[in-house]
């Protein structure tokens, strides 16, 4: 008997329909999740009179560029941009870095308090931040941050480290400290296996915290339209859409090009990160 004809086995002629289903409801599930985002982007190609029209289309046969152009041309545009890529790359960088230290201390050493420091950064991410806007703004006033990207900066990092600590907490955990003691015999120093050693072993988990600092830092308005008063200049990019919201009527078409805009970066960032990323988050699941 040859072996194309012999039966499947049970488990596998059992398993093949449910797994057929899973693979369906993922399907359904990714274009419910990614329809927003065609939607924006094809509004963004749409000419103004298919974007007012009353039947709505999810197609154009007419794409035009009009949208972006009224973006670009925008004086502001192209200093709103740097200035978002700087305050969130200042603060993945930063966030990351203190954070790895961090979670490095809270796991290697054993000091007192360390339980409760470590219920209070929990406690800290539960707190809201439009609760925390108004207490900042003060605080920035009395630093003299106001009109500043420090004052965007700044509040970004403090709420990034304590996702970012926990996180990275496991990621710590899971080195070995026999790897630790091995290297301190063969002569290496505390600093060189922190740097050398422990960094390039949970680097997976740092991709993971920076996209997640990466996207509420570029996608924030709050604080930018709270702490950003006078001085537009030092305004981020999602300022930038309220050039194209007026009293008489909305630019749809600019609103959906510039963000369309804001998104390239996001997906970019993605794209560079998306192996260290899956396996990050596998590992956070693992621990």
């Amino acid at each position: 008997m040859s072996l194309a004809r012999l039966p499947l086995p049970l488990s596998l002629r059992v398993r093949r329909p449910g797994r057929l289903a899973a693979e369906a409801a993922a399907l359904v599930i990714a274009l419910v999740v990614a329809f927003p985002l065609y939607w924006m982007v094809l509004s963004a190609f749409k000419p103004a009179g298919e974007i007012q029209s009353t039947e709505a289309r999810p197609w154009t046969l007419a794409p035009s560029l009009d949208s972006f152009r009224r973006v670009f041309e925008q004086q502001e545009f192209g200093r709103f941009f740097v200035n978002s890529l700087v305050v969130a790359g200042s603060v993945v960088v930063a966030s990351a870095l203190i954070a790895f230290l961090a979670a490095t201390a809270v796991t290697r050493f054993r000091f007192r308090f360390r339980t409760t420091l470590l219920v209070m950064f929990l406690v800290a991410q539960m707190v809201p931040i439009e609760a925390l806007t108004i207490p900042l703004f003060f605080l920035m006033r009395d630093f003299g941050q106001l009109n500043t990207l420090g004052s965007l900066i700044l509040p970004h990092i403090a709420f990034s480290l304590p996702f970012a600590i926990w996180m990275l907490r496991g990621f710590v955990k899971a080195v070995p400290e026999a790897l630790e003691e091995a290297a301190y015999l063969d002569g290496a120093s505390r600093g060189r296996f922190l740097w050398q050693i422990l960094l390039p072993l949970v680097f997976p988990g740092l991709v993971a915290t920076s996209v997640f600092s990466f996207i509420s830092t570029w996608n924030d308005f709050l604080f930018a339209k709270s702490f950003i008063i006078s001085d537009t200049s030092q305004s981020t990019l999602p300022m930038a859409l309220l050039v194209f919201f007026k009293p008489d009527e909305n630019d749809w078409g600019g609103i959906m090009a510039a963000s369309t805009v804001m998104t390239v970066p996001v997906l970019l960032f993605f794209v560079l990160v998306q192996r260290r990323l899956v396996s990050g988050l596998g590992g956070a699941v693992k621990d």
